[in-house]
């Protein structure tokens, strides 16, 4: 079940076209039969604020999650060396060959049904600028599953690891919602050239819409999403920092679809201890008891959104 064996002796099975969601599936069945997925059970409501429908789930046992990381460390972890997760990943939790240099994994702690890691073999930090390779590995995933693509740019933009992943949740986020709570926001957004910015916003971001419909080749594809990604960023002033071979120069969300690419750069990781991750900016939030739902509701979900993203005002 593992595709890290023919990586490293340099022989990777891919897979073959149309079959990564039954991957997903198969291997989903298989980690809870083997108590390798350990879900996070949550209940939610929707918050509004400003014409959006904020999916606002609480994470009910993090107790578990916890618990289950301190055990993870204790037996993994030697003195001075911090953890990776994913070097190794877990082969119970493997979906997938994407690329010789990505592979496809299942989020052990998931709140959300078939939430998958795209992470790099080898490690790279999550403050790296990403790579044509990167999203050559995002587009095998949405050529095939209908789904929010997402990466956190460093701790303040919400990463809890420093080997480079994104993360793939499928579309809906509930069955009875719509496909993301911001979707009314985008129509919002008036176009003069290919970058824009999402005017309802109350802070700094880009926005694009992804014209590849009619882009027959994977690597044509990948290649004009790579490049909107890297327009998006200019946009923003986000870019290589000084002295640096691939790192970013500030910390920000990206959110990718198979319609729409968005990038929010950020100012703080949380606001009155709620963190925020990309999730937050297509409108799903977390928090962790009652207590932080109902300040989520006293603040609401956008001027949260607004407080750890990079205000208007003290754009460049």
């Amino acid at each position: 079940m593992s595709g890290e064996k023919s990586a490293s002796q340099g022989r990777i099975t891919l897979l073959q076209p149309g079959m990564l969601w039954q991957r997903v599936k198969e291997q989903t069945e298989y980690a809870l039969t083997k108590q390798a997925l350990l879900t996070i059970p949550t209940e939610f409501e929707f918050v509004e604020q400003d014409g959006v429908c904020f999916l606002v789930r609480v994470l009910s046992n993090l107790v578990r999650k916890d618990a289950a990381k301190k055990e993870q460390l204790k037996q993994i972890v030697r003195p001075g060396k911090e953890f990776n997760p994913f070097l190794p990943y877990e082969q119970d939790l493997f979906v997938a060959d994407l690329s010789d240099t990505h592979v496809c994994i299942l989020n052990k702690y998931n709140v959300v049904d078939y939430h998958l890691l795209i992470i790099t073999r080898a490690f790279e930090e999550q403050e790296s600028l990403l790579t044509l390779e990167d999203f050559a590995a995002v587009q095998a995933c949405l050529a095939e599953i209908d789904g929010l693509v997402f990466y956190n740019g460093g701790k303040v933009a919400g990463a809890s690891q420093r080997h480079k992943h994104l993360q793939l949740v499928p579309l809906p986020f509930i069955p009875s919602g719509s496909q993301i709570p911001i979707e009314p926001l985008l129509a919002s957004a008036k176009f003069q050239s290919s970058i824009t910015t999402i005017p309802r916003f109350p802070f700094v971001n880009a926005y694009t819409r992804l014209n590849v419909k009619n882009i027959e080749s994977p690597l044509a594809t990948t290649e004009v999403t790579f490049e909107c990604y890297r327009t998006l960023l200019k946009n923003v002033g986000i870019e290589n920092a000084p002295g640096s071979e691939n790192k970013q120069s500030a910390p920000y969300n990206l959110l990718v679809t198979r319609q729409w690419m968005l990038i929010v750069p950020r100012s703080q990781e949380s606001f009155e201890s709620i963190s925020v991750n990309s999730l937050g900016f297509a409108g799903s939030l977390f928090v962790k008891n009652e207590q932080q739902m109902q300040l989520l509701k006293d603040i609401g979900p956008m001027t949260l959104l607004k407080k750890v993203a990079k205000s208007v005002s003290s754009e460049q």
